[in-house]
C-alpha cells in the first residue's frame, strides 16, 4: 500500500467552539500533480473507508488506465477528522474532563479541515471532490463551502442533510456500542449497518434459507463475519464520531437551505442516486439535486447503498465523464517525477 503522508494543523477550531491542537491528517496521494497544481482529484472516504483503499475505488475506479487515470490526475485521499486510519488530534483534558471523551466533529469540520491540507499542497483549484455515503456528504460540504476552488463535483448516495430514517439507524447502532462494549458492541453494529447498506432482494437470492457455517442460516453467518472484520480493523471511539458527524450533516445549515448553500456550485455538481438503497433512497437524492439545479444520475445496481463501491464499472463511468469535462482545463504532468514533490508539509509514515 502505499505510505501514508500527514499534514500538520497547530490549531483547529470546531464548529462546536471546541479547538483542537497538533491535529495531524492523513493522507495519500497517488499519481504527479502537474506544474499549474490544477489536476487534483479529492476522494473522500466511507464512514470505516481508508486512505489507502482511495475510498474503496483503488485499482478498479482509480489507478493507471482506470477512470480516474493516476498517469494524468492526482489522486488525493485523506482520512477524516474523526476516522482511526491516521488522523489524530490533541484536546484540552480541563474542557472535556476525561481523556477518553470525543469530540463533536461535523462534516463542515472534515472538509475544512481538508481545505487546511488543500492549500497547504499549493492546490489552485481541484479538478474534482467526489466519494459516497459520508464521503459524499463531505464532498457536498466543501463544494457547499469552497465553490471557487471546486471545479467539479460528484456525490454518490448521500443526502443533503441526514434523514430521520438515517438518524434512527445511527441511535441503534450507538445503543449497541453501549450495550455491548468496543469490540462486541461494534461487531452489533456493523451488523445493524450491513443491513442498511445492501436490499433484501440480494440477500434472498445471495442467501435465502441456507444453513451457515457457524450459524444456523448463512445470513447470519455472514453478518456475524461483517461484525468481526471490522472489529479486527476499527475503533469503537471513532464509529461513535463519524456516526455523530453524519447525523449533524445539513449542507444548508445556517446558509438558508440547501438550494442556497449550492447555488454557487450546483451546475457544476452530480448527484448520483441507487435504485433500491434503503439508507438514502434514490428519490431524497433526486430531491436536492433538483432544488440545487444539479445534475443527476442513476447508478444501476442490485446491492442498493453499497452500489457506489461494488459496481465500479458504472461508478468509473460517471466520474470519467466528469473528468472529460474538465480536461481542457487541466495541465497534464510531464515526466514520472514523484507525487507531491513540491509539498513540504508532511512527512511519509514510517
Amino acid at each position: 500500500m502505499t505510505a501514508a503522508r500527514f499534514h500538520v494543523t497547530s490549531r483547529f477550531a470546531l464548529e462546536s467552539g471546541e479547538v483542537l491542537r497538533d491535529v495531524r491528517q492523513a493522507y495519500v496521494l497517488e499519481g504527479t500533480i502537474n506544474e499549474a497544481r490544477d489536476n487534483v482529484v479529492v476522494v473522500f472516504h466511507s464512514l470505516t473507508g481508508s486512505p489507502e483503499t482511495l475510498g474503496g475505488w483503488k485499482g478498479s475506479v482509480i489507478g493507471p488506465g482506470k477512470a480516474v487515470d493516476t498517469t494524468k490526475w492526482a489522486v488525493l485521499c485523506p482520512n477524516l477528522l474523526g476516522s482511526c486510519y491516521g488522523t489524530t488530534f490533541k484536546r484540552s483534558l480541563r474542557r472535556v474532563g476525561k481523556a477518553d471523551a470525543q469530540p463533536t466533529i461535523t462534516t463542515r469540520d472534515q472538509a475544512l479541515l481538508v481545505f487546511s491540507l488543500v492549500e497547504s499542497l499549493g492546490i489552485s483549484s481541484l479538478a474534482l471532490v467526489t466519494g459516497g455515503s459520508l464521503g459524499g456528504m463531505v464532498a457536498l460540504e466543501f463544494a457547499a463551502s469552497f465553490p471557487e476552488r471546486t471545479r467539479a463535483a460528484v456525490v454518490f448516495a448521500a443526502p443533503a442533510a441526514h434523514t430521520a430514517w438515517a438518524i434512527g439507524w445511527n441511535h441503534v447502532q450507538r445503543r449497541a456500542l453501549e450495550a455491548g462494549g468496543p469490540e462486541a458492541g461494534l461487531a452489533v453494529a456493523r451488523m445493524a449497518g450491513m443491513l442498511t447498506y445492501r436490499t433484501p432482494e440480494e440477500f434472498e437470492v445471495r442467501f435465502g434459507r441456507q444453513g451457515g457455517a457457524d450459524e444456523p442460516f448463512a445470513v447470519q453467518s455472514y453478518l456475524s463475519r461483517h461484525g468481526a472484520k471490522l472489529v479486527a480493523r476499527f475503533d469503537a471511539k471513532s464509529y461513535r464520531t463519524l456516526l455523530g458527524a453524519m447525523d449533524a450533516h445539513d449542507v444548508g445549515r445556517g446558509r438558508g437551505g440547501a438550494a442556497a448553500a449550492l447555488a454557487a456550485v450546483g451546475a457544476r455538481l452530480t448527484a448520483v442516486g441507487i435504485p433500491g438503497d434503503g439508507l438514502y433512497p434514490e428519490g431524497v437524492v433526486k430531491s436536492w439535486a433538483e432544488a440545487a439545479g444539479a445534475a443527476f444520475t442513476e447508478l444501476p445496481s442490485t446491492h442498493g447503498h453499497d452500489g457506489f463501491l461494488l459496481e465500479p464499472e458504472a461508478a468509473g463511468a460517471i466520474l470519467g465523464t466528469t473528468l472529460a469535462g474538465t480536461l481542457a482545463c487541466v495541465s497534464l504532468p510531464a515526466g514520472a517525477a514523484e507525487a507531491g514533490r513540491a509539498s513540504s508539509s508532511w512527512a511519509a509514515a514510517r
